[in-house]
């Protein structure tokens, strides 16, 4: 892809999700997300792979219909109440369209389809766009709109979240699409605790994309998309893949590393509100995303699995890592000894 047409579409992405998370009207709020899903397209579909195209077509219609919902929610909400403000959403209705609207954004379960498909015929790079940036302007409209949606729902849609990401990736070869259903998991546990507390949601999307911007970087660097060859990077770059194993590891939660964090913040916000049943559901479910992470790491770097593997061993590599890389990995991992500190802050 040319430069300056790159340059233009990473900078239409960002502006785009600077203008919906710095909105209060309705009208600017689509209009950051109409931005975004048009810079976002040509990225995706830049391979000419038809695989590619079909992914950009799919997150265009998708995101389509998202974006006419949230508008069709917020004329609702202005027909009925006069207000504009995002923050005055309070007709019942509204609100009901409105979290379908982000469901589908995000890619929350049952509007979840989308996203594997998308993600497993993006790039790398495009696809930890998708999974991070372009997430958060629908994040934002849900923080914003968090006293008025119903708990009930999104508490409904979170632990089935957590259920179908964890168990619709057992069965994954392609490492995109193993990630896709991480993210559809990790999205439960935001949904969960939004309507309780904000605050802890958004540093749980924060702590997430960074260990998912870890893995992702990881991965460009060795080249690698599939479990299959994903078997052979330890005779390319060693250290990386050990590294790599630590994150994955912090992104399923495990103590004592980073992953653990948001989630012992929100079992313990879900236990102050009386909601211990569901704590302890979507904590067991939890453990299927386990299993497939554990699979990755035990591919990447354990040992062999005992079949022999069709593709050759790499030439050992002593190009140094990506500096980028090196401080995300170590934040993935350390951050745990902080948590006193972040606790104060939310």
């Amino acid at each position: 892809m040319n430069p300056q047409a790159k340059l233009v579409f990473v900078t239409s992405l960002f502006l785009g999700t600077t203008i919906t998370i710095s909105s209060n009207h309705w009208i600017m709020a689509w209009t950051g997300l109409e931005i975004n899903t048009l810079a976002i397209l040509p990225l995706i579909s830049k391979s000419h792979h038809p695989r590619a195209i079909e992914a950009a077509t799919k997150y265009f219609l998708v995101q389509a219909a998202a974006s006419a919902l949230v508008l069709f929610s917020s004329m609702t909400n202005a027909w009925y109440t006069g207000q504009w403000d995002i923050a005055q959403l309070t007709h019942p209705t509204s609100c009901l369209i409105l979290t379908s609207a982000i469901a589908i954004k995000l890619g929350l379960v049952p509007f979840h389809f989308w996203f594997p498909e998308v993600l497993q015929g993006s790039p790398l790079i495009t696809g930890l766009l998708l999974s991070t940036v372009m997430k958060l302007p629908p994040m934002a409209l849900l923080l914003m709109t968090s006293p008025s949606l119903n708990p009930t729902l999104l508490t409904t849609m979170a632990i089935l979240s957590a259920a179908l990401g964890g168990w619709m990736g057992l069965n994954q070869t392609q490492i995109r699409k193993i990630l896709a259903f991480s993210s559809i998991s990790h999205l439960g546990w935001m949904a969960i605790i939004v309507t309780y507390s904000p605050k802890l949601t958004l540093l749980n999307f924060y702590l997430y994309s960074m260990m998912t911007a870890t893995v992702f970087l990881a991965l460009n660097s060795i080249k690698v998309t599939k479990l299959s060859t994903l078997m052979t990077t330890w005779t390319k770059k060693p250290s990386l893949s050990a590294m790599m194993l630590l994150a994955l590891l912090s992104l399923a939660g495990l103590p004592p590393l980073t992953g653990f964090l948001p989630k012992w913040f929100i079992i313990q916000e879900l236990t102050k509100q009386d909601m211990t049943p569901a704590a302890t559901i979507i904590s067991l479910l939890s453990l299927l995303s386990l299993f497939f992470y554990l699979r990755l790491a035990y591919c990447a770097t354990i040992t062999l699995p005992p079949h022999t593997t069709n593709h050759m061993k790499q030439w050992h590599v002593n190009k140094p890592t990506n500096i980028l890389i090196a401080v995300l990995m170590t934040m993935s991992l350390v951050l745990l000894p902080l948590s006193p500190m972040i606790l104060t802050t939310v």
